[in-house]
This record gives structure tokens, sequence and C-alpha cells, in this order.
């Protein structure tokens, strides 16, 4: 079982270990580009600590086997969407730098579920090159939205996953057509 927390200047050098973990996962699963150039920095990390908005999961051994970043309110990178839109204006998390230390499965479902404690309409991206965290999103129930760009100007895949919006679809064959007389 993992619990999840506050991250804290001494879950640091875990906080790393986790995110240098990923990197390798992505690059053995032919994800080069992204997680690139130091990102993300030890910097950025300390600074995620000092705002309230890190995270990590620990397992029963005490070990952080997981990291990520959790935002309530409007992301910058998300106030413009191409080719797609969101489905609704209404409040939201943004989840961002999931990674783990590769020893525990199912570390999106882990992390969505502590997110969807907070709020019920959540939004992530992803590299289009990230295979693995695309088609996890997507077995989650998120829906692809469209393009964001990051502050770099690069692009990501947008996902959305909404209490208030979910999808009902019913098979045509359960259709009853009625006759009136």
């Amino acid at each position: 079982m993992i619990h999840i927390r506050k991250g804290t200047v001494a879950d640091l050098d875990a906080i790393m270990a986790c995110y240098d973990a990923a990197k390798r996962y992505m690059r053995q699963n032919g994800n080069h580009n992204q997680w690139i150039n130091g990102y993300p920095s030890r910097e950025l990390v300390t600074d995620d600590i000092a705002s309230g908005i890190s995270y990590v999961g620990v397992d029963d051994h005490g070990d952080v086997a997981m990291a990520f970043v959790f935002i309530i309110g409007q992301d910058p990178t998300y106030a413009v969407i191409e080719d797609g839109q969101w489905p609704d204006s209404l409040p939201y998390g943004t989840i961002h730098r999931l990674g783990s230390n590769g020893r525990h499965h199912g570390i999106l479902r882990i992390c969505v579920d502590f997110c969807m404690g907070a709020i019920d309409n959540i939004r992530l991206d992803t590299h289009a090159d990230n295979i693995t965290m695309q088609r996890a999103a997507e077995k989650l129930d998120f829906r692809r939205c469209g393009i964001i760009r990051c502050a770099d100007g690069s692009p990501r895949i947008a996902y959305q996953k909404s209490q208030f919006s979910r999808r009902i679809t019913v098979p045509e064959a359960l259709v009853i057509k009625h006759k009136f007389s």
C-alpha cells in the first residue's frame, strides 16, 4: 500500500531518485525527448516543496515510491488549447511531474485517486512520445482534449477527467423503439 503525503526537504534525494528512474524508463521505452536537459532540476523540486505542491507516495517500508506535483487552480499553460477543447471550465487540479522508483505498478491510479479526493476535475498532459502515460490516462477514463504548450513552447497532449462530465453511451441494441398509436 502507498500512502500519499506532502513532500519535504528530507525527501529531496528520494524524489530526485524517482525522477531519475522515470527518465530511465522513458528512454528504455522510446521516449527520448521528455524530461531532458536536467529537467526536473533539483532547484525546481526544492521550489515545489517550498510551495507546498510536492507530494510523495510512501510504501509500507517507508520508502518514497513515487513523487508528483499537484496544483489546484488555473494552470497558465492550459489557458490555450489547440486541436480540441476542454470539456468544461469548472475548477480543476493539475498533475505534473509524476515519477516513481519503478518498484510499484498503478502509480497514476494511486495519484489520481488521491487527487480526486481533493477535487473532482483533474487535468494532466504528457509528451507525444510517452505512450505509457497516454495509455494509463486513457485506461483511467481521462479524455484526450487537445494540445497545450509548455512554458518553453513544446507541445503536450492534454487530458481531463471529470466526475461531472462522464460520457454515458447506450449500445444501439438497447435502444427501444416505440410505436405510438
